[in-house]
């Protein structure tokens, strides 16, 4: 069981800023920029380490999902826009991150990550979820 299936059972917290029946987005603890999230799927195959090997069904409401998502990031953070990359190499769990983008350089997974404390990682995830039931 990967952790982020032990995040989607609620064995282990997260700062989640959307949930549908298949999905789950939540706030990236070791973020790149403030607003860095991850979209994972629930169901039916949530252990799926690579994107491409996901039905297309699941694939396309996947990117559905991250749409709405990345808007209410957009809209949360101000940012010009949302980065969207799929690594896959760090967990083995099929997972989407979105990372509020003001110049090309926030985007770089080499770049030192953030230390945010919980009250603000808190207050994050509050804004985009608030942002995305606009």
């Amino acid at each position: 069981m990967t952790i982020f299936t032990r995040i989607i059972n609620g064995e282990i917290p997260s700062y989640k800023v959307a949930e549908d029946e298949k999905f789950y987005a939540f706030l990236d603890i070791h973020p790149l920029v403030k607003g860095h999230t991850l979209v994972i799927p629930k169901l039916p195959e949530p252990e799926a380490d690579y994107i491409f090997d996901l039905d297309d069904n699941l694939i396309a409401e996947m990117s559905v999902f991250a749409k709405k998502v990345a808007k209410g990031i957009k809209e949360a953070t101000g940012c010009k826009r949302v980065g969207v990359a799929v690594l896959g190499m760090e967990v083995n769990h099929v997972h989407i991150h979105l990372v509020p983008l003001n110049k090309e350089t926030d985007m770089l997974f080499s770049n030192p990550k953030l230390e945010l404390g919980t009250e603000e990682m808190c207050e994050i995830a509050n804004s985009i979820a608030e942002a995305i039931e606009k």
